[in-house]
């Protein structure tokens, strides 16, 4: 049975465990009220573009010349945009990422070059043997559309020039506090949001759709709308992902520090517990060696 001194040092180590995680809890919820605020506030703008972008390629006329970022080809080569927190400490958030991305892999079967952003995504590319074309690391809380243009520069150019078929982007979407999905969404060639549709219920919401889709009228002309909003579409749509993935990053580490504090209580709790069934055990044997001090004299 450990010492009275032995559990004290213990029941002191979790307690300054405990502060730390209270810390980092505090920290992270911070942090995640900013980014939540952030990545709410951008979501119906690159929801919008999305909507207006998948219209406008699907409204193609006889004679168009076809705008290289919206060509479709045999998809040969995909380059995988992988983002990832930088830091640990977020509970299962980083495994889930990885391994949605690695499913994502071997679905494909196919030629795939890989884009990450984060430590976390990149180790795991290096450690399972990807071709990694580019790393971006350190991140900020605060990245501003300026901080992923770099990204996105690779991506119009490899696509454009037919080095790769298609782009493809794994973040985490962020759904609640609690809830944080890893999702693959298809950066490259733009997809009608009806024919991108998939799972139950897909056929009715297709049909709700088409349904109500309206021709609209265009000022500029298509091609110079194209030419104008496809690049800013790219930034965007990279810019939300990342905001999704730093909300969803902060939240998960908030929860992982309150689930940390609060099972460092309960440990304090049963340390203290044995630290008491010691205490008593330390004394009763003082007592008895007491009254057997004082049985030998008297004998």
């Amino acid at each position: 049975m450990p010492s009275v001194r032995d559990i004290r040092r213990r029941i002191k180590s979790v307690q300054n465990t405990a502060k730390i995680t209270k810390a980092m809890e505090m920290i992270a919820a911070s942090k995640m009220r900013r980014a939540q605020q952030r990545t709410l506030a951008s979501r119906p703008y690159a929801t919008k573009m999305r909507e207006v972008l998948s219209h406008l390629a699907g409204q193609a006329s006889e004679g168009d010349e076809t705008h290289p970022l919206l060509q479709r080809r045999d998809v040969k080569n995909i380059l995988l945009v992988h983002i990832t927190p930088d830091r640990g400490l977020t509970g299962g958030l980083n495994g889930n990422l990885n391994r949605r991305a690695a499913q994502h892999i071997l679905e494909e079967k196919r030629a795939i070059t890989v884009i990450t952003v984060g430590k976390k995504g990149r180790d795991f590319m290096i450690r399972h043997g990807q071709k990694v074309k580019a790393v971006f690391t350190d991140m900020t809380d605060k990245a501003s559309i300026s901080n992923i243009l770099p990204i996105t520069k690779i991506i119009v150019d490899d696509y454009a020039s037919g080095a790769v078929d298609r782009v493809d982007v794994v973040y985490a979407d962020f759904l609640s506090t609690m809830v944080q999905k890893p999702t693959v969404r298809q950066l490259l060639p733009i997809v009608p949001d009806a024919e991108s549709m998939e799972g139950e219920g897909a056929t009715a919401d297709k049909s709700a759709i088409k349904k109500h889709t309206v021709d609209y009228i265009y000022e500029p002309s298509r091609p110079a709308l194209l030419n104008d909003l496809l690049p800013r579409y790219i930034d965007m749509q990279v810019y939300q992902a990342l905001l999704e993935a730093i909300a969803s990053e902060q939240s998960a580490r908030m929860v992982a520090m309150r689930n940390a504090t609060e099972n460092a209580i309960e440990m304090i709790g049963g340390l203290t517990l044995e630290l008491n069934k010691a205490r008593q055990s330390s004394i009763t044997n003082e007592l008895l060696d007491i009254v057997g001090g004082v049985a030998a004299l008297e004998g």
